[in-house]
């Protein structure tokens, strides 16, 4: 992988500035790499000048120039710089988070739980309220606290299915708290979310999130067949 990524990098490089749109499905192909790798550099959050040193670390490469710094000497410090633009980048979504979370739990109606979520009926339901061991249908989008969208099933056209108990604990407790034909509004702070590790690309580490989720339907777990009860010394059905 890392090989067609330095493949792909030397081939962008070397596309003139002027080069139309993609059109082709061989150059949108090309074109999703280069978003692709530039999500990947993300977490290093570099500067506009920071990125011309990057960028001319790869002209130099496609020019068949000698490198001025080789990455086999260089991994440790690129390492090192990664955690730490990581680092900054986690606490200061949690710094953001921490005074978002505080203005919605004033919101009327909103209510905080002991681990931090912040739980709002936005539409009353009348049906059974789903366990951890239950499996639920949902619509549902999730959003950054800037309102920019990362994920959505309402745009998928699709409701998702899935046991309540194996996904983030934000869901796991919040979805319980609602009634089939419900909806609610879920903020969650990155500690019952994604964490400092976050979801990369997408979900940065210490990210909080919001998440609109309507509760479709309430499906118990299937229980194994019973066998037939037998006593004990015989082994005849009673």
């Amino acid at each position: 992988m890392r090989k067609l990524i330095a493949c792909v990098l030397l081939l962008l490089m070397s596309v003139p500035a002027w080069a139309a749109a993609p059109e082709t499905e061989e150059q949108k192909a090309l074109y999703a790499l280069g978003v692709h790798m530039a999500r990947q550099l993300s977490v290093f959050n570099l500067s506009a000048g920071e990125f011309e040193f990057v960028k001319d670390g790869m002209m130099d490469v496609a020019a068949g120039k000698k490198p001025l710094a080789e990455p086999e000497a260089y991994g440790q410090s690129i390492n090192a710089l990664a955690q730490s633009r990581m680092q900054a980048a986690v606490k200061k979504h949690k710094e953001a988070g921490a005074s978002f979370l505080e203005k919605e739990a004033a919101v009327q109606g909103a209510k905080k739980t002991a681990s931090g979520l912040i739980f709002r009926e936005l539409r009353a339901g009348s049906g059974a309220m789903p366990k951890a061991s239950d499996t639920v249908k949902v619509h549902y989008a999730g959003t950054f606290i800037d309102g920019n969208e990362f994920d959505s099933s309402l745009r998928r056209g699709e409701p998702a299915e899935f046991p309540l108990g194996q996904v983030i604990p934000c869901w796991t407790e919040g979805v319980a708290m609602m009634k089939a034909g419900g909806k609610a509004r879920l903020v969650c702070p990155s500690d019952i979310a994604y964490g400092d590790e976050g979801r990369p690309p997408v979900i940065p580490g210490g990210a909080t999130l919001v998440f609109e989720v309507e509760l479709l339907e309430v499906k118990a777990p299937v229980k194994p067949a019973e066998k037939p009860e037998t006593t004990p010394k015989t082994g005849k059905k009673k």
